[in-house]
Parts: C-alpha cells; sequence; structure tokens
C-alpha cells in the first residue's frame, strides 16, 4: 500500500488526573481513567475522525495506559478499524512510579526553568527520552507501510507531549522550537496529511512564546548566571 494518506493523532480524553492530580500518589498512572467529561469528549472525537475516514479503513497503535483505550473505545471507529495494536512507545512520558504531588510541583517548576526536553524526572523520563522512543516507533511504521495490505489511514491514540515530539521528529523542528509549543487539548487531534512526497500538518500546536520551526539555541537569549 505505502504511506497512509493521513496520519491522524488524538490525544486522550480528559482523565481523572486533569482534574485531581492527587490521585498519582495512590494510583498508577497507566491505569488513570477518563472522566465522564472525557469520555464524551472522545465520543465527540470519533465523530470527526469518522467523517476524515470517509469509509475508508484505519490501523491503530494506541497507548497502553488505560485513559487511550478508554478513549478509543469511546470514539467507537466500528468496521472501519482494519486492526489494533498496542503501542508502549506511544505511553505518556514516564515522571515517577507513584507520584508526591508536592515534589512533582518542585520538579515542574525546574523543568520550567531548565526546558522541557532535557529535563528528566528523578524517576521518570525526559523530554529527550520519548523522541527517541517515538523515532524507534517511525521506524515500525515505515517497515508496516511497506506490506501491500496496510490500510490507507494511520490513527495514533496517545498523549499531547507524545504528539508534540512525533511531529518535531517528523518535520525535524529544532529544540527551541518545540520548548515554544503548548499541548493539544484533551480530544484534540491534529493530523498529518499526505501533499504528493510529503506530509503537511493540518493544523498548528498553540505557541506560548513566539519561535520559528528552525530557531536552535543559537537564537535564544543568552543566559544570564
Amino acid at each position: 500500500m505505502g504511506a497512509p494518506r493521513q496520519i491522524i493523532m488524538v490525544r486522550h480524553g480528559q482523565s481523572a488526573a486533569n482534574v485531581d492530580q492527587s490521585i498519582y500518589n495512590r494510583l498508577p498512572d497507566y491505569r488513570i481513567p477518563l472522566t465522564e467529561l472525557g469520555v464524551a469528549q472522545a465520543k465527540a472525537t470519533g465523530e470527526h475522525v469518522r467523517r476524515q475516514l470517509d469509509g475508508q479503513k484505519v490501523r491503530v497503535y494506541v497507548s497502553p495506559y488505560l485513559r487511550a483505550h478508554q478513549t478509543l473505545e469511546a470514539m467507537n471507529l466500528g468496521d472501519l478499524v482494519e486492526t489494533v495494536m498496542e503501542e508502549p512507545r506511544l505511553r505518556e512520558q514516564d515522571w515517577a512510579n507513584f507520584q508526591n504531588p508536592a515534589e512533582i510541583a518542585d520538579q515542574k517548576e525546574l523543568r520550567n526553568a531548565y526546558g522541557h526536553f532535557f529535563y528528566r524526572f528523578r524517576e521518570g523520563e525526559s523530554g529527550s527520552d520519548v523522541y527517541d522512543r517515538v523515532s524507534s516507533f517511525m521506524e515500525t511504521l515505515f517497515r508496516h507501510w511497506a506490506r501491500p495490505d496496510y490500510a490507507p489511514n494511520t490513527l495514533l491514540v496517545t498523549h499531547g507531549l507524545t504528539m508534540r515530539l512525533f511531529c518535531m521528529r517528523w518535520f525535524h523542528w529544532s529544540v527551541e522550537y518545540f520548548e515554544s509549543l503548548n499541548n493539544p487539548s484533551n480530544a484534540e487531534t491534529r493530523t498529518l496529511i499526505k501533499d504528493g512526497q510529503r506530509y503537511i500538518l493540518d493544523a498548528p500546536f498553540a505557541q506560548w512564546t513566539a519561535a520559528e520551526p528552525t530557531k536552535t539555541v543559537m537564537d535564544a537569549p543568552e543566559h544570564i548566571w
């Protein structure tokens, strides 16, 4: 079949931790469920994605986290789904095991000062670690796309940071540009649409500060010690 006509990415719907972050210290991150609102958000996104698919089949890769599986289930794509593959490399950034909210808050402040791409949580990953596993996943995608029976569409049900890093790797964005981007909202989509021999992104990520995709650390303001 070759490369699909579109690569649709979906962030999971609102989770219980989006409402109450103290849940991290008593429930493993990967077992945190959607809220009722999160399910409703995923249902609405499913209607949008079905219109995008326009009756064509899609192969789905889903993060192993409960909230991602529940999002896919609520999207209710039915017989449009050719295959569902759980893909651990699409998981959320690892922050810790059971998380102490106060300690995580301190680390978030450090991350904001140090940079989201390179800062590594003490018991978890840095953004660059997630970038590396997303790069590995892309190699798997290319092998799958080489199969003659591959569906004409790809769907990734994943997490906000992972979506940004997938696009960073795909479009060769700089670290400085990545640092300027915000996560998509819960159950929000981004789609890479095939345009000839390349892909274009259907909508940009919101930015909290101005930056261009080619901006590097050489263009950043000098750090004051």
